[in-house]
């Protein structure tokens, strides 16, 4: 079970982005990546193709992080905290901030 998953909200904290908030879009474990929503934004040179009629020019677009450079966000708190697992009653793995002991929504 990961940490982080697809559509949790994180704070990046290492980095040129540190301190700022975003969406995780995709996770990447085997990599250990997570693309977050517009963090980690680079601009890329894109050469034309007439054959799909794409405009060459330099665009920008969102790049991985590693996972460790981001923290699950913490509304109750209003800054990134450290999650750890618990297993309920019935068997089942939940996520929960250290901090709190709330679950992950």
């Amino acid at each position: 079970m990961n940490r982080i998953r697809k559509g949790d909200e994180v704070v990046v904290i290492a980095g040129r982005d540190k301190g700022r908030r975003g969406r995780v879009l995709r996770v990447s474990p085997a990599d250990g990546k997570v693309l977050v929503e517009n963090i980690n934004i680079v601009k890329k040179t894109v050469r034309p193709n007439p054959n799909t009629g794409e405009a060459g020019g330099i665009i920008e677009q969102e790049r991985p992080l590693d996972a460790s450079n981001v923290m699950l966000f913490n509304p109750e708190t209003g800054r990134g905290g450290r999650t750890g697992f618990r297993t309920g009653g019935d068997g089942r793995k939940t996520r929960y901030f250290r901090a709190g002991g709330k679950e992950v929504a």
